[in-house]
């Protein structure tokens, strides 16, 4: 637990303060220890063995608030004893339980028709929360703190620290093989149309938006800069008889070569698209991976999973094994906003055992389908700019990074709203660059 504990001071602090301050912050109930630090928050008793991990360990609601800002575990009080400021929110305890997603491992009963743990469930959801970043806010209540007690602690800027543009490939062509002709067929659609797709330039494809995509890409990582922003495109490479890992495609056809050779003049990176059969059985996450490194001849290293289902926490343990360094799935389908209670990236913790993983988790903030589908948010364009500025700007605030997922199948031309949306949300961003 020490190191855990360190780690979510430090974390909480922000990887700009020394660690000669962070030492500064304590976590005891041991009135003899309390003058070696300038700051200590006092256990909650969430830690303790009688109730971790049973679900009267969960917080109670309607929350208390500390310095307006919602507190999970202690109480909102903070006194001062000599030099030291003594900190009854259990701050850590909070952080513990979001950054974990220790909920989904006491609420496992709690799942979706995919299995998945629904936003609408969760916590931040439930008391208003989702759209705050609410480990970061503890983090800034923590630095105001230091200072008040004479230690020059600096705010981070506001701005995006890092932008990760990142698109699910599940069908990256509409009719490039003669199943594609035959749905289409039973669709009603008119033969010679789905011939000339099936056999025209790959442009003709409504689904190869991929260029429009990466020239959208390309002038926001031109304005944030080349060490500020990422893409990534995320490759299925299961094969499976579920219905949700269709279509399958050819990873080593002429049409996934060109969009390769695509990705390569963007500098995009490739990763992996976990299946939704490897979500249910993550023993074929690493058979998955190696099958796309062959196919593109690269080191795989970052993944998300179909349909945002990593169904369990511990799942995530399989990704580790496959050599999988970085995991871009902590998002809510049904709702867009902080899953972790942070908009920064963090070390897997494995919430049972209580111990730090070398997996890092980056939470995905925005979801194209998340706020247009009418079984998630259901918003209209106005409704889901107005949502997704407000995330981005939550992000700025703390300094955080930003991660997007939109689909290649979201931006057809003429296409619900998806397109006009990304482009908008992009622009804005690059706006407030100068503002």
């Amino acid at each position: 637990m020490t190191e855990l504990i360190r780690y979510l001071i430090r974390f909480l602090l922000g990887d700009h303060v020394p660690e000669e301050v962070a030492a500064r912050v304590g976590y005891t109930s041991d009135g003899v220890l309390f003058p070696q630090y300038k700051v200590v928050i006092i256990p909650s008793g969430f830690f303790d063995g009688g109730k971790f991990g049973r679900a009267d360990s969960m917080p109670a609601l309607p929350l208390q608030q500390v310095e307006d800002v919602p507190l999970l575990f202690g109480q909102p009080t903070v006194d001062r004893e000599g030099e030291t400021l003594l900190v009854r929110a259990d701050l850590l305890a909070g952080a513990f339980f979001l950054l974990s997603r220790y909920e989904e491992t006491v609420r496992r009963e709690v799942r979706d028709v995919h299995g998945r743990f629904p936003g609408r469930e969760s916590l931040p959801f439930r008391a208003g929360f989702m759209h705050r970043p609410l480990v970061d806010e503890y983090g800034r209540l923590l630095r105001r703190w230091l200072r008040q007690t004479g230690v020059p602690v600096q705010e981070p800027p506001q701005r995006i620290r890092h932008l990760n543009l990142t698109h699910d490939v599940d069908a990256p062509f509409a009719c490039r093989t003669w199943r594609n002709v035959v749905r289409g067929l039973a669709e009603g659609k008119n033969l010679r149309t789905l011939l000339h797709l099936k056999f025209g330039a790959l442009e003709n494809d409504p689904f190869y938006t991929f260029p429009w995509l990466l020239r959208e890409d390309g002038q926001a990582r031109t304005a944030f800069g080349e060490a500020h922003c990422d893409i990534y495109l995320f490759f299925k490479s299961g094969k499976s008889g579920e219905k949700a890992d269709r279509p399958y495609c050819d990873l080593h056809g002429k049409e996934i070569r060109q969009l390769y050779s695509l990705l390569r003049d963007h500098r995009a990176e490739v990763g992996l698209h976990t299946s939704y059969r490897a979500g249910k059985n993550p023993a074929l996450v690493t058979v998955e991976k190696e099958r796309l490194q062959r196919a593109f001849s690269r080191k795989i290293c970052v993944n998300r999973h179909h349909f945002l289902a990593t169904r369990e926490p511990e799942d995530m343990t399989a990704l580790e094994q496959a050599g999988i360094t970085d995991d871009f799935t902590m998002g809510y389908a049904d709702v867009a906003g902080f899953r972790l209670g942070t908009s920064r990236p963090v070390r897997r913790i494995d919430a049972v055992n209580r111990r730090l993983s070398a997996l890092t988790l980056h939470p995905l903030t925005i979801m194209d389908v998340t706020l247009s589908d009418s079984g998630y948010m259901g918003l209209s364009f106005e409704e889901a700019l107005a949502h997704a500025v407000r995330l981005t700007d939550a992000v700025r605030q703390c300094n955080g990074e930003l991660t997007l997922l939109w689909h290649n199948t979201s931006v057809v031309e003429g296409e619900g709203y998806h397109r006009t949306l990304y482009a908008a949300l992009l622009k804005q961003m690059i706006l407030d660059l100068h503002t």
